[in-house]
């Protein structure tokens, strides 16, 4: 599995790259090698408000539907909409053009529950 270190992510398989008042968010490779094939994308609307731990999306593949958990509080920015035209982005690139979405984090956004990437790779080889 590939776990970039830059990176930070959820116990619920989401990452997230922040620069400045910006986060990205997506999901990561051990996840998209878990659902399989994703079929379907849901995500919200730019201008959406966001919670931490709370649903925003959806992803469906051949194997499951899951809710997609937002790492951090904020307002959608971008939503990635090449994705939702062709998910399978997500299976080809979890890091690069799958991408889900970005969001404008909120001033008390929480980002100490977050895992560094050999946190991340622990936790889920435990």
């Amino acid at each position: 599995m590939n776990y970039p270190d830059h990176l930070k992510y959820t116990r619920t398989d989401e990452w997230v790259s922040v620069e400045g008042e910006t986060a990205t968010i997506g999901i990561s490779d051990y996840a998209q090698h878990e659902l399989g094939d994703v079929v379907y994308v849901e995500l919200p609307e730019v201008g959406a408000t966001v919670s931490a731990g709370v649903a925003f999306g959806v992803v469906e593949s051949v194997k499951a539907v899951s809710d997609l958990l937002c790492p951090v509080s904020g307002e959608v920015i971008e939503a990635n909409t090449p994705v939702t035209d062709d998910p399978s982005k997500i299976n080809t690139s979890p890091y690069g053009d799958g991408w889900l979405i970005k969001v404008k984090l909120s001033a008390d956004a929480p980002t100490e529950n977050l895992m560094s990437a050999a946190q991340y790779q622990a936790h889920r080889a435990s």
